[in-house]
């Protein structure tokens, strides 16, 4: 059973991290780490080796060299799997929602177990997520983009998470649906661990405490999210964000 984690550990370590896709040498020696008492942000244009992080990290790409290690254990080596077992949620950019299934379906199906804890979880999260309430015995596949993502995480937290990646999960998504997405993640960041791939900025600057910039799958600079939101040259250079859209 996974444990919650204590305020200023480190619960996830990347070390040197080289990660392939075909013959495309993807990660190149990337290295991070998230905290237990924030947010962690990972950032930067398309094709900068985001995505393939939180799926290095899930034994889904897995590392051809370096460490992942969490909670002090490495778990470079195992299967995708096992690594959900130890804690560790994933919501990939495409959701993974089955569509032909109801929410509820897709709720039940999700959970490791079904006891007295898991009947909470999914409580809080449907008080979180009231548009799921709603569409309960509907198909996933009528739901808008914005609640099939809703759907997306909640799959994800029902069980006990302690480590949350999530994948561009504004993507596609209209300003007041990205509203509820950042009040939905302050409110689970006070209960797992976060580490977010997030192209908007906006966003990323809403629920990040600290940020990681990633260039040609390395990281290029990192530090605290405030310092980033008034760093224009920082945002212009690795981001394309002008001041003005800043």
């Amino acid at each position: 059973m996974a444990e919650e984690p204590n305020l200023n550990e480190t619960i996830l370590k990347v070390e040197d991290a080289h990660t392939y896709i075909g013959h495309h040498h993807i990660l190149q020696g990337l290295s991070f780490q998230a905290r237990a008492d924030a947010v962690t942000v990972l950032i930067g244009r398309n094709g900068a080796g985001k995505s393939t992080t939180l799926r290095t990290v899930m034994g889904l790409l897995p590392a051809s060299q370096g460490k992942v290690i969490y909670n002090g254990e490495e778990i470079q080596h195992k299967k995708p799997y096992e690594i959900a077992r130890l804690g560790i949620g994933f919501v990939p950019e495409d959701m993974g929602i089955f569509t032909n299934l109801t929410v509820e379906e897709n709720m039940r199906v999700a959970m490791l177990v079904e006891d007295d804890a898991a009947g909470r979880r999914l409580e809080r999260t449907l008080e979180m997520f009231k548009d799921l309430k709603n569409f309960w015995k509907a198909q996933a596949g009528v739901l808008s983009g914005g609640q099939k993502q809703m759907l997306a995480i909640a799959r994800a937290i029902v069980n006990q998470t302690a480590l949350l990646l999530i994948d561009e999960p504004s993507k596609g998504l209209a300003p007041i649906i990205v509203d509820a997405l950042i009040e939905a993640i302050n409110q689970i960041k006070k209960h797992s661990v976060v580490v977010l791939v997030e192209q908007n900025f906006y966003m990323a600057s809403r629920v990040g405490d600290h940020f990681y910039i990633l260039d040609d799958g390395l990281v290029v600079h990192n530090g605290n999210m405030a310092e980033l939101v008034n760093n224009e040259e920082l945002k212009s250079r690795y981001l394309g964000i002008s001041k003005a859209e800043g």
